[in-house]
């Protein structure tokens, strides 16, 4: 047994027993949705509805007019650690993702060193076991410090732990390299995470459009992301490949993957939850917190996409979590540093796709939790018994204003700020353990 094993089944086995009542228990994976009490005890989840025989709860939480869901999942998250600690580390980033209910992560290789071997893999491992919050889970680089030329060893960063593998925001621009890498990772039945523009056509800062042209911006048209989209699938279709697309951004994009979808491709999609929400209208004056990629589009293309989280077509909604210090977003618009701090309002802007949309809010938590478990091939997203004890607890009623002051990440860098949103974490366990409770329910 490793010494991380070790010490998971250490802290699991110390865990208290927690009973979870009254609150209304939304399970997608199990097609659950009612109110129900949920036993937790050793880590694990024991017990649906009565407790079992000689069972005693050490805590009792009241979920009166609140929601239990599975931990959330976010497929895209920066750790910023190892070497960018200044912007954020392990131990701040995961305390921002449990706060937003998120119990497990997804880490892209592109730190540095970049995650390219299996020590990176494990030291990853140790620090977010003894210093964070989250679970937190590695995707392998797909070339040689993510250079685009040598193919890593996938199959020894996969037996390392690793979920997946990709080339972050890097291009892999030779399309025999790119076939070469697909055709390793079936063959160890790993799952290509890709991030799809075509450099060349991605020299910008803003959508290519009126909005870009006004302000005198650098734009990235449409095609950048469609053109590597149609070469990829065209490649995942002669190698048997599976992959999955990240952060969708265009309505062509959407009809794309949905196409490839119906034609039988084994491919799945996500879209950030900012998206969702905002378009290249939202960049106003030159607001840096807008400057993100791939870049806000047009209002089109965000009811595409929101039209595609509904139909299933985009199955996972994720934060796309880049914390930054607070002069990375102070120089003119062009040179600010692209990303945003959005763990901590994940949950609330997916459940905005419930009047958005008129979606459920069962349809909504399963593209949080049960969906990115499937692309992660985890155990987790459900609340089945015998599943680890990773839970959720939020007032889907409660309303609160975004205040980047009090964000938990390092990261200050919002565009939402302001904003009133409506959902509310209360508690946040993982693996048995509360790692999060709000003010009000702490004691």
């Amino acid at each position: 047994m490793s010494d991380i094993t070790q010490l998971t089944a250490a802290i699991s086995a110390n865990s208290p027993a927690i009973s979870i009542i009254n609150g209304r228990l939304i399970d997608p994976a199990n097609q659950i949705d009612k109110q129900i009490n949920i036993h937790l005890q050793h880590g694990k989840i024991i017990a649906l509805g009565d407790p079992p025989k000689n069972f005693t709860a050490q805590h009792i939480i009241d979920a009166s007019h609140q929601i239990i869901c599975p931990g959330l999942i976010d497929l895209r998250f920066r750790l910023r650690e190892p070497s960018y600690e200044t912007k954020g580390s392990i131990a701040s980033e995961t305390r921002a993702a449990v706060a937003g209910g998120v119990t497990a992560l997804c880490c892209p290789p592109d730190t540095m060193p970049v995650i390219d071997n299996a020590a990176m893999v494990k030291l990853i491992r140790l620090k977010a076991e003894t210093e964070g919050l989250a679970k937190v889970y590695t995707l392998s680089a797909l070339t040689q410090q993510l250079q685009g030329e040598k193919l890593s060893e996938m199959r020894e960063l996969k037996n390392a732990g690793c979920v997946g593998t990709t080339n972050a925001l890097k291009a892999v621009k030779s399309t025999l390299v790119m076939r070469r890498a697909l055709e390793y990772a079936a063959s160890h039945d790993i799952t290509v995470f890709i991030q799809a523009f075509d450099p060349w056509l991605s020299d910008g800062c803003a959508h290519e459009g009126a909005v870009s042209t006004r302000l005198g911006l650098a734009g990235i048209p449409v095609s950048a992301e469609t053109i590597a989209i149609a070469r990829d699938l065209q490649l995942i279709e002669l190698t048997g490949a599976k992959a999955h697309f990240c952060h969708l951004s265009s309505a062509k994009a959407v009809q794309l993957i949905q196409q490839a979808q119906n034609d039988g491709l084994p491919i799945t999609a996500d879209v950030t939850a900012h998206h969702l929400h905002l378009t290249e209208m939202d960049i106003g004056f030159f607001d840096s917190n807008c400057h993100v990629l791939p870049p806000l589009r047009t209002q089109r293309d965000q009811d595409a996409l929101r039209h595609g989280v509904k139909s299933g077509v985009i199955s996972s909604i994720v934060s796309d979590h880049q914390p930054h210090s607070s002069d990375a977003k102070l120089a003119p618009f062009a040179e600010t540093s692209a990303g945003i701090s959005g763990v901590e309002t994940l949950l609330p802007l997916a459940l905005k796709m419930i009047e958005a949309q008129g979606m459920s809010i069962s349809d909504v938590i399963a593209r949080l939790t049960q969906q990115p478990a499937k692309i992660l091939n985890l155990s987790e997203g459900t609340l089945s018994v015998g599943a680890d004890a990773d839970v959720c607890i939020f007032d889907p009623e409660a309303w609160w204003v975004v205040d980047r002051k009090k964000l938990l990440s390092r990261g200050k860098n919002t565009p939402f700020h302001g904003w009133e949103l409506k959902g509310k974490v209360t508690y946040t366990i993982k693996s048995g353990e509360i790692v999060f409770a709000t003010e009000t329910h702490a004691n």
